[in-house]
């Protein structure tokens, strides 16, 4: 077995010992040198050339304090004072009394008791100081945040656990504080001034908690926190802060989100009072008017019913509370309206909440990973769908899927697409892969070579909620895309606003250029879709011809084709 090797402990360490006494430095020296390596100084004014020398590899110094030229008493003042000796441990060599309590309100770390007649504590307690020391540094190093000198946030929360036990009667707010797409400044404008964005941000909190009692952490990029003294209004901080971001550059904008959740009387540890005050925080995205927002019982209450969709979801999916419907999509290219295809939308039927919209979950699941559970359990359903509708009917009916993006990310999702449509005995055409726009934008390269593998295997790919986003037209041209869905804001007024048939126009000019079909989702009335149908649209989907059904009732549209 390898002996194992602790650089900390094996290399030998340097100690200064400073005693006008030839007898003292000697007898101190032959105590120690076992141990440490050792210099000697005769006085203050030789002890600090000799800590000016070695400071980088000084451990410790032991002083004594009644000596010519310079005094120890001199020597911890100076030490102290400088930021660059400060943190080099001083074990005080004395006799008296007095002297000690003195020497340590000067920042002594210990001292040792003249005559020098017991070694053992001698070298045990150079050994601890050091140590400790040692330790102290590396709590340091990770205490303090290295941009902005706040605190790390699970040093912040430690100090602000500690505040509650000796201040326990004072009320006090948790306050997160943080850049509205702080990764655009960075990316715009380099990372240089980014920093110069987080210390000025990082000056105003720290100097606002300070004045209210309280501390100020820095988490992750633009995240900041502060424990503080309860406030009825955060006006001013705003103001302060807008102050700051303001004279840094007046051709840039930055939008802060400040959330607040007042900790009164409270039982939450602090993690969770702060994850309160960042939610808080984080409803204030795409509100350009609004700085400051409050956990409330609302907000609370909204927590509460998404934690349990959360919680709920792998239960919902054993216990088959989740449905596939199906709705379906007409070809009205003909004379008479014929079933196309269908689009699988899921559906939960909770046993306490009942049905819920997937509005209130979908984004949810989004945001914390389960939507990749939530689409796979989809497409196995609509895959075993298309075939068993094959088998009774004899027709294939092409079911389009949501594929979200963290699918894309998922490196295996070829694969298990492929094995799914294998196992069905399906072809790759009859599962429609739908991808929503702003999934292009978002992971646009990684994305595109996803969606051209499924291309060459033969899937179609839908984009789903075209219109939505804010970048389609500058990029359809080179995305690859079998279908464009437009998004149904597009179709509700078509039969009422004139600009918003030209606009419809338009796209649809646009698609028949390009060559690729349009499926208008959302139409609910006769004017819509006879509008539709002049303009050359090709599919149509909404609540004109069904709303999204439960597969038993979906059948009868396919029998109806049959």
């Amino acid at each position: 077995m390898l002996n194992k090797f602790n650089y900390i402990d094996d290399v030998k360490k340097t100690v200064l010992v400073v005693d006008d006494e030839y007898v003292n430095r000697e007898m101190l020296g032959a105590i120690l040198k076992e141990y440490y390596n050792i210099i000697y100084a005769e006085n203050g004014e030789d002890a600090l050339r000799l800590i000016r020398a070695n400071e980088k590899i000084l451990s410790c110094i032991l002083l004594d304090l009644l000596m010519p030229v310079m005094d120890g008493f001199k020597v911890l003042d100076i030490l102290n004072d400088d930021v660059r000796y400060r943190s080099i441990p001083v074990i005080v060599l004395t006799s008296e009394k007095q002297a000690e309590v003195e020497s340590l309100r000067r920042g002594a770390a210990d001292f040792i008791t003249k005559p020098y007649d017991t070694p053992e504590v001698i070298i045990a307690r150079v050994k601890r100081i050091i140590e400790l020391s040692e330790n102290r540094l590396v709590i340091q190093s990770t205490e303090r945040d290295e941009l902005t000198g706040l605190f790390t946030r699970s040093f912040f929360y430690e100090y602000a656990n500690l505040m509650d036990r000796y201040h326990g009667d004072r009320e006090m707010d948790a306050v997160s504080v943080n850049i509205d797409r702080f990764h655009l400044v960075n990316e715009i404008h380099g990372r240089d001034f980014g920093n110069k964005v987080l210390l000025s941000l990082s000056d105003v909190i720290k100097d606002y908690a300070h004045e209210n009692e309280g501390i100020a952490a820095r988490g992750d990029a633009d995240d900041f926190y502060m424990y503080l003294n309860h406030q009825d209004s955060y006006a001013k901080l705003e103001s302060r802060i807008n102050e700051a971001m303001g004279s840094l550059d007046k051709s840039v904008y930055i939008k802060v989100r400040i959330g607040i959740y007042s900790c009164l009387a409270d039982s939450q540890d602090m993690e969770n009072r702060f994850g309160r005050s960042r939610l808080a925080a984080n409803t204030l995205r795409g509100k350009f008017n609004q700085t400051i927002a409050y956990f409330d019982n609302e907000l609370q209450h909204k927590v509460f019913y998404s934690e349990r969709l959360i919680h709920d979801i792998h239960e919902g999916i054993a216990r088959k509370q989740f449905e596939v419907f199906f709705q379906p999509k007409y070809d009205i290219t003909d004379d008479k309206p014929h079933l196309k295809a269908a689009e699988a939308l899921i559906r939960w039927r909770h046993p306490e909440f009942g049905m819920i919209s997937p509005g209130d979950y979908i984004s949810l699941f989004e945001e914390n990973g389960l939507i990749q559970m939530l689409d796979q359990f989809v497409w196995h359903e609509a895959a075993a769908k298309i075939r068993y509708w094959r088998d009774k009917y004899g027709v294939t009916i092409p079911v389009s899927v949501n594929v979200s993006r963290i699918d894309i990310y998922d490196p295996e999702i070829e694969d298990k697409i492929d094995k799914l449509v294998d196992e069905c005995g399906l072809n790759p055409e009859d599962l429609h892969l739908e991808i929503t726009e702003s999934a292009y934008s978002d992971n646009a390269e990684q994305l595109i070579q996803v969606v051209e593998d499924f291309r060459n295997k033969g899937y179609l790919i839908e984009m789903d909620d075209f219109g939505a986003g804010y970048s389609s037209l500058n990029m359809l041209a080179n995305l690859p895309i079998d279908v464009l869905k437009l998004d149904m804001k597009f179709i509700q007024d078509i039969h009422t606003d004139g600009k918003a048939l030209r606009m419809v126009q338009l796209i649809m000019d646009i698609a028949n250029f390009l060559h690729v079909p349009v499926v208008a989702e959302g139409v609910e009335v006769e004017d819509q879709y006879r509008l539709l149908k002049r303009m050359g649209c090709q599919l149509i989907q909404g609540y004109y011809f069904s709303k999204p059904v439960p597969a038993s009732e979906f059948e009868e549209f396919i029998g109806g084709t049959t």
